[in-house]
């Protein structure tokens, strides 16, 4: 979890920290047609420095139209990726999901000093929800994608639409247009109220239980990670407690409907400031800040909020005590009964650090919730990806169900989530979701996990219900009977079997 700030060295009056320079990924080149593409590769279980490989892609942006392709969620890597850029196109779909997670980026965005516009994609399910958040907000929506099978059919391959599809090349030739004009209107963005924060008191979660606690992943967003965990939470017994650790991009609770008991805010460490009186300008604070977070600006020094980690290296080294601090509220976190049991769940801040520790906060509540309620076993949502959020969703789990889709990227994103589980010695096994998209794929994933040991759950045909229970506010076990939710059912029961003693093998 080390950030590699090098606080500890300057702090440490023996001199007894060892510092050497570590990889923590890799950049690499290509092309496809007449375009360049460089991208980032992060090693595992190196989460915390994923801003930094962000950085170092982007110090490949050339003159010329650039595009960056953002992680998911609101925090410090899709702040780095969306800094100083000079247009944001959020793209969001017309569900429940969907437009919380569009109104946690616009937050996000306009924090940032810049106005987004809006792109909705699988358009034609019923837009009324978006489109009137994006008029009240006065965001402008610059297009939308159909709700087309053959999109997603042709994206699991790894190919272009616009190759694949011919008549959509004109659709994304008139839209691409309409990005590239809007990127040169610099659009004054809509400021952003400062959030009011009540009372802070510190409240202790310690247990000395532990839960049997099952964690649903996956390496990439979009897979239907949450919409399984909903279907499974309403399948378990009574003796489960419920967690969402995806608290940059919390959903769960829109399906959960929770009643809430207890609520308070998160402090995720400090927030540090430079006193322009007591400064002598010597510069000792930017010389060893890592995060590039100190900068001058009309002969001042400053420290810029969304860069800072809130290590404090710029404080030990000051010899004037020009640099003040103050704890950070970073989020919010909720302690809530449902229909299904009790739920601990939390929201980070858009663009707040320290995700990884939220989440082992939500975890933390989980197990109160469970030795107060007098439950024995959990079931959480983890994190999408391989950052620091989804190792702290990870730790003391017993057991790991990852959710994949056969599509190029969900397969590049299951084998590194599967080496994260495997770096843990965790037990788990795999869920292929939306499985007729490409059944090749599909088979290939099969053929995977056989050679590496590892259990294949079940295949979950692509359904357009989820969405509508989505609208409903349902999950999809409770809101029809049908093929799919037979299929569900039968792969709760080999997850609750499979519980105590399965083993994974990569």
């Amino acid at each position: 979890m080390c950030h590699g700030c090098g606080a500890c060295k300057l702090a440490c009056p023996q001199d007894a920290f060892v510092e050497e320079e570590k990889r923590i990924g890799v950049i690499k080149k290509g092309r496809t047609s007449n375009l360049e593409v460089y991208f980032g590769i992060l090693e595992i279980t190196e989460g915390t420095k994923t801003p930094r490989l962000v950085r170092k892609v982007k110090e490949y942006i050339d003159e010329g139209i650039n595009i960056l392709d953002s992680p998911p969620g609101t925090t410090c890597p899709v702040v780095e990726t969306v800094r100083d850029c000079d247009l944001c196109v959020l793209v969001s779909d017309p569900t429940p999901f969907g437009l919380n997670d569009l109104k946690l980026a616009v937050e996000m965005t306009r924090s940032l000093s810049l106005e987004p516009v809006v792109l909705i994609n699988r358009a034609g399910i019923d837009e009324r929800d978006i489109k009137r958040y994006c008029e009240e907000e006065n965001l402008e929506i610059i297009g939308e994608i159909p709700n087309d099978l053959e999109i997603a059919k042709v994206y699991s391959q790894g190919e272009l639409v616009i190759e694949k599809i011919h008549n959509y090349r004109k659709v994304f030739e008139e839209l691409g247009e309409k990005i590239i004009k809007k990127a040169e209107e610099k659009k004054v963005p809509k400021k952003v109220e400062k959030r009011k924060i009540e009372k802070i008191t510190k409240k202790d979660f310690s247990s000395s239980k532990k839960l049997k606690e099952i964690v649903v992943i996956s390496g990439k967003g979009g897979t239907g990670k949450t919409s399984l965990v909903a279907c499974f939470s309403a399948l378990a017994d009574k003796d489960f407690v419920f967690s969402d650790c995806d608290v940059d991009a919390s959903d769960l609770y829109l399906i959960f409907s929770p009643q809430l008991e207890e609520k308070g805010y998160f402090i995720g460490g400090y927030e540090f400031e430079i006193d322009s009186n007591k400064c002598k300008g010597c510069r000792k604070c930017e010389e060893v800040c890592r995060f590039e977070a100190v900068f001058k600006k009309e002969d001042k020094y400053f420290i810029e909020p969304s860069l800072c980690e809130g290590c404090g290296a710029c404080s030990l080294v000051c010899e004037f005590d020009a640099i003040g601090k103050q704890k950070k509220v970073c989020g919010e976190y909720f302690l809530a009964s449902t229909r299904f049991g009790p739920f601990s769940f939390a929201k980070l801040f858009p663009g707040e650090e320290n995700t990884g520790k939220l989440v082992s906060w939500v975890r933390e509540i989980q197990t109160y919730l469970g030795e107060k309620k007098r439950k024995e076993k959990a079931l959480s949502d983890g994190s999408p990806g391989l950052g620091c959020p989804v190792i702290s969703s990870l730790a003391g789990a017993d057991y790991v169900v990852v959710v994949t889709e056969p599509t190029v990227s969900g397969i590049h994103d299951m084998e590194r989530v599967l080496r994260l589980v495997y770096h843990f010695n965790l037990p788990g096994a795999v869920i292929i979701n939306k499985y007729d998209l490409n059944k090749k794929l599909s088979d290939y994933i099969k053929e995977f996990c056989e050679v590496n040991n590892i259990e294949v759950l079940g295949e979950i045909p692509y359904d357009e219900n989820f969405i509508f229970a989505q609208k409903k506010f349902l999950s999809l076990v409770e809101y029809i009977d049908d093929k799919t939710t037979e299929i569900i059912k039968g792969i709760w029961k080999k997850i609750y079997s499979y519980f105590k003693d399965a083993h994974l093998s990569l």
